[in-house]
């Protein structure tokens, strides 16, 4: 059989290359190799005669349909309709290409934050917010106790939003950029007290000079200029809170910087604050000036303003900052006819780091007091302040520390400087180095080499601890003095989620002839705080 088939197979491919015409050819097959030839030898045997045949090929003849029948020709108003309808279509499908188009002029991201931005780059516009989870524990709480109808001394443990913030912010043009935010923890309720920034500004094109107009922060500090999302203990220092923060550091007011790459310049106009304060304000300190719009901590006017620069800078992780503050601020008094004080003034208090029970341990209470042109009262008229700051960063270690006087004049008062100062280092275990922010001159946004995830990393962990102190008397002014040490860790999942906790230990307090009685209350008081914080911002 297998020697038939190699015979039909060798007749095939011989047939192939053979003219149309039938020829017989005689095969042999050699026995032991069984390979076939065309011509007999020694220990072949013929296998036969064979001849190729072509296959004829068969007509198949084509079929040809039949003509259609002839369609009727269509009426005026069938084609009417048909117009009709395809104009419709058409304008659907402009429609459609009109709105695919209008999508692809904006262009939406996320990091982090919403962002939006005109497919020209002329408009943009950004939606942020945070919201910081606190808590507070006292673990030693020793405080004198409360006399006749005084409120108890001692502080309070719990938790609460230290501050729930939206905002929008954006450009217009490329050289005017808007920003709106409000914070839904301020004010006790008071709907414009809620208002934080909330200003314009314009730079000047290709130039490092810029204009702002509106609701902004004061020029005034290192730890103030640097946003309460990058701080790196929970609450900022005594002195900064006193001196700056209390009195409610977001004024009214126009403003100009110039922001180099190793300097920037900050100065300002001010006025008041928007909206008024409750004395019951969680957020704010009813200090101050109540005057005009009834507003705590509200000033007539000042000129404030901030200097930064980098004298030694090596590398973005290695660099030393030094800077310098100054103003000088008019103080609104208003009396009644009599001559009574009836509300505005100014008053400076602090408390010692706490987040929760923000109650004010030292305070010099309201500076203006008595009746006016009556010997013995005391009219606050201005005060200036002075401000020196230093930090050095130097891969993941860091030191930071500050200075601030602030001197009051008025009748009644002959210059007392009330003054404070604070140092603290830090050190990140994990790698990273403190951000700077060279628009600001002051700390950004810390971005773990590693996010947080269950494969070995571990985000960026910090260790921090610091030394804080305040004077609040000299001369005819009795607000008290303290001092703390505090001990910070930090954990930074990811760049926009934080988690702090705090240790803070009171070293000393002393109230003794303080007028105000719950602060007096607080003389010689033992304190032991730990507190926590959990953070998102986008």
């Amino acid at each position: 059989m297998k020697l038939i088939k190699q015979a039909f197979t060798f007749s095939l491919a011989l047939g192939a290359g053979v003219t149309s015409n039938a020829i017989a050819l005689e095969l042999y097959v050699d026995t032991k190799t069984k390979q076939i030839y065309a011509e007999p030898g020694p220990g072949r045997t013929r296998l036969g005669s064979f001849e190729r045949v072509e296959d004829k090929q068969t007509s198949i003849p084509a079929v040809v349909p039949e003509p259609a029948a002839q369609a009727a020709p269509a009426s005026s108003a069938e084609i009417t309709a048909i117009r009709e309808e395809l104009e419709q279509k058409t304008n659907a499908i402009t429609a459609l290409e009109e709105r695919v188009k209008d999508t692809e002029k904006v262009k939406v991201k996320y990091g982090p934050g919403l962002h939006f931005e005109s497919a020209d780059g002329n408009f943009t516009a950004g939606i942020d917010g945070r919201v910081q989870v606190d808590s507070q524990y006292n673990i030693t709480n020793d405080v004198l106790p409360a006399t006749g109808n005084s409120t108890p001394n001692e502080l309070n443990s719990g938790a609460n939003i230290r501050r729930a913030r939206l905002g929008v912010e954006g450009t217009v043009y490329k050289d005017w950029f808007y920003k709106f935010e409000y914070d839904f923890s301020r004010g006790n309720g008071s709907v414009t007290s809620g208002i934080t920034d909330a200003f314009l500004r314009w730079t000047y094109p290709g130039s490092p000079f810029s204009i702002k107009v509106g609701s902004f922060k004061e020029p005034f500090s290192l730890e103030e200029a640097t946003s309460n999302r990058f701080l790196t203990f929970i609450e900022r220092n005594m002195i900064v809170n006193t001196f700056v923060d209390n009195p409610n550091t977001y004024k009214t007011g126009i403003g100009a910087n110039w922001a180099e790459e190793r300097y920037q310049v900050g100065l300002a106009f001010q006025t008041e604050p928007v909206g008024s304060w409750s004395s019951a304000a969680t957020s704010v300190n009813p200090n101050g000036n109540n005057s005009r719009n009834n507003g705590s901590g509200d000033t007539s006017w000042e000129v404030i303003g901030r200097i930064s620069f980098l004298p030694w800078k090596e590398s973005d992780s290695k660099f030393l900052h030094i800077g310098g503050s100054g103003g000088h601020t008019v103080v609104n008094s208003q009396f009644q006819g009599d001559g009574d004080f009836n509300n505005g003034g100014m008053s400076f208090a602090a408390f010692p780091g706490a987040n929760v029970d923000r109650t004010n341990v030292l305070n010099t209470s309201n500076l203006t007091r008595g009746v006016k042109g009556v010997p013995g009262s005391r009219i606050i008229d201005n005060y200036n302040r002075f401000g020196a700051e230093m930090a050095l960063v130097y891969g993941p270690f860091s030191l930071q520390g500050e200075y601030i006087q602030t001197d009051v004049h008025g009748t009644g008062y002959s210059g007392e400087s009330l003054f404070g100062y604070y140092g603290y280092a830090s050190y990140f275990l994990t790698g990273e180095s403190r951000s700077y922010r060279k628009e600001t001159g002051a700390w950004g946004r810390i971005k773990p080499q590693r996010n947080f995830d269950m494969k070995g990393g571990w985000g960026a962990w910090e260790i921090a601890a610091g030394y804080d102190y305040i004077n609040l008397n000299d001369g005819n002014v009795r607000g008290g003095k303290a001092d703390t040490i505090k001990f910070g860790l930090n954990w930074y999942p990811y760049p926009n989620i934080r988690l702090m906790s705090n240790y803070i230990h009171v070293l000393d307090i002393n109230t003794a002839g303080v007028a105000d009685h719950r602060s007096a209350g607080f003389n010689n008081a033992n304190l032991d705080i730990f507190e926590t914080r959990v953070q998102f911002d986008f």
